[in-house]
């Protein structure tokens, strides 16, 4: 009954069944077999809203799908469910220079924006690696973080209004362009990190910069973890604000990515950090001579042992995919992947203490750990153990992560693989508000149900 409802309020191409479906992925790791009874295809604001309209009435969950990129099932969908793409919903429809904004609908890939924007002197700041696919609708479900936290924050800073669609169908559109609006709750934070639990993004005001005329980038290695931090400490000093990645990369997270027919090392693969230096400027002579000057600084002092700095965009490209090919990954079997964030100081010790737990559990374990050191964001892929294992896994990682006041997510969300863990970052106090605000806005608990709050 809601399907023929459906398709004679959309037409009959924007919803797919049977095989139509099942081609489509299940998530980013497995590329086919979506389980969903239907999948909807609005092309309007108007016609998603429609779309939950009649959901709503009968009470049938939807499961909103963006890009697809996530690695935390937060668009996992039942054979009970309805999955709602937005991907006929991919248009750009205005930059203004002046307020520098870009107002985009959801389905747009995160790529095109970057493109759009850089074609016209722009740039949209948010960039992770799967930008070719994710979605900025995802993005802003997911408050997605990436490369350039560090200094111009994540998704939720570069959101300045939006417009979603409450789970009976109600239009709310804030599309501000506006940096200041102290005019009560600022509603459009109740649709940012929250996966799609209490509202489905159709459309968003996106805060532009400048495009940066001087990127200095460099490759450099590292005696030890307290040079690392220290370097971090001193960049920030020394680049009066244009420091924007600080990608750390332990050694053996290196000897997988520059192993023979992959990625060429730049640097020996006998040192036991790297880290992916890049300030971003406006002077291209003045932000090299202080760049290098910040460099040779550190060189002296022996925190920095070697280092090889990009001379051109292409040098500069071949040294973020160091960085950037953690498909490279998917060569471990089994392999857990995590996304967790805690104080810089404390990383090497919960990193040295994982490794030792994790071999003295399963005998012999690979542990590859990596991340946006800036922001304390780490990446951990641990390969042991058998698939079977990964419970026993999850809880060696996430349970140190408590007494440090650290986060299971820093960047991925909780979707339907971290729920259970999430008591460990967030008081039960905090889970219980969580829960209240879903039953306010979605009493029917049609909306991604299952996911964060249970």
């Amino acid at each position: 009954m809601v399907i023929q409802q459906l398709r004679a309020a959309l037409g009959p191409n924007s919803v797919l069944e049977g095989d139509a479906v099942r081609e489509r992925p299940v998530s980013r790791l497995i590329q086919e077999g979506c389980a969903a009874m239907a999948l909807v295809r609005p092309r309007s604001t108007e016609e998603v809203a429609t779309v939950l309209r009649i959901c709503h009435a009968a009470g049938q969950p939807v499961v909103p799908r963006a890009g697809m990129t996530g690695l935390v099932g937060g668009t996992m969908v039942g054979p009970d469910e309805i999955a709602l793409s937005l991907e006929l919903m991919s248009r750009i429809e205005e930059l203004d220079p002046v307020a520098q904004t870009i107002t985009v609908e959801a389905g747009v890939p995160l790529e095109a924006v970057q493109t759009y924007a850089a074609d016209r002197g722009f740039l949209f700041p948010l960039d992770i690696g799967a930008r070719g696919s994710a979605t900025i609708g995802g993005n802003i479900a997911t408050n997605a973080g990436g490369n350039k936290v560090l200094r111009y924050g994540m998704t939720r800073d570069m959101v300045l209004g939006l417009e979603a669609v409450l789970p009976d169908g109600t239009v709310v559109s804030s599309m501000f362009k506006i940096l200041k609006n102290n005019t009560g709750l600022d509603l459009k934070q109740l649709f940012i990190g929250t996966e799609g639990t209490l509202g489905v993004v159709t459309r968003a005001v996106l805060r532009l910069r400048s495009q940066p005329s001087s990127q200095q980038t460099v490759l450099a290695a590292f005696p030890d973890f307290a040079s690392v931090a220290q370097t971090l400490v001193e960049m920030q000093e020394k680049s009066a604000g244009t420091l924007s990645s600080y990608e750390i990369m332990w050694q053996d997270y290196y000897h997988l990515i520059t192993e023979p027919g992959r990625r060429p090392p730049p640097l020996s693969r006998g040192y036991p950090f790297y880290a992916l230096i890049e300030w971003e400027g406006a002077d291209a002579e003045g932000d090299r001579q202080r760049f290098e000057a910040a460099l040779e600084h550190n060189l002296e002092q022996g925190r920095i042992i070697d280092a090889v700095i990009a001379q051109s965009v292409a040098e500069r490209q071949n040294l973020w995919r160091i960085r950037d090919d953690v498909h490279y990954l998917k060569t471990l079997d089994p392999l857990f992947v995590f996304d967790v964030s805690l104080a810089i100081p404390a990383m090497e010790g919960y990193v040295e203490s994982l490794r030792n737990e994790l071999t003295r559990r399963f005998g012999t374990a690979t542990l590859i750990a990596y991340g946006h050191l800036g922001d304390g964001n780490l990446h951990i892929a641990a390969s042991c153990g058998t698939v079977a294992d990964k419970a026993v896994v999850e809880q060696l990682v996430y349970a140190p992560l408590a007494a440090m006041r650290g986060s299971i997510s820093a960047e991925h969300g909780i979707g339907l693989d971290k729920r259970k863990h999430l008591p460990m970052t967030r008081a039960p106090e905090e889970v219980a508000l969580m829960r209240t605000i879903k039953r306010a806005i979605d009493p029917g608990n049609i909306l991604n149900p299952g996911k964060i709050y249970g």
